[in-house]
């Protein structure tokens, strides 16, 4: 149940963070209000997911994934370079995440 309750707070991280690029600097209300509720979600969701994972895997897991996949869309959708400096970025972000994942279940 945690891991799934941590990818709820991963999903509402990340479209909090997106809604964030269209809220222009908090001028505009829908989108300024999805970033709000967003992150809002995203931290009850996240303090949740801590009565069943320890805190550094699931803050690791957290915040390594929504970094990567917000870094996706980016590249994919928001017209953002891609490169292989970002492209190795996000392979490695991953790989520790999952490192943190297979040194911990020890």
């Amino acid at each position: 149940m945690g891991y799934l309750l941590l990818a709820g707070a991963i999903a509402a991280e990340v479209a909090g963070t997106t809604a964030m690029k269209y809220s222009e600097g908090f001028s505009k209300l829908v989108p300024s209000l999805v970033t709000v509720v967003g992150y809002l979600v995203a931290f009850y969701l996240l303090a949740q997911t801590l009565k069943t994972i320890e805190v550094g895997t699931a803050y690791a897991i957290w915040a390594g994934i929504g970094t990567a996949t917000i870094a996706s869309i980016g590249m994919l959708f928001l017209g953002e370079a891609v490169n292989a400096a970002k492209l190795a970025g996000i392979v490695l972000v991953i790989g520790g995440v999952v490192l943190l994942n297979t040194g911990g279940a020890h």
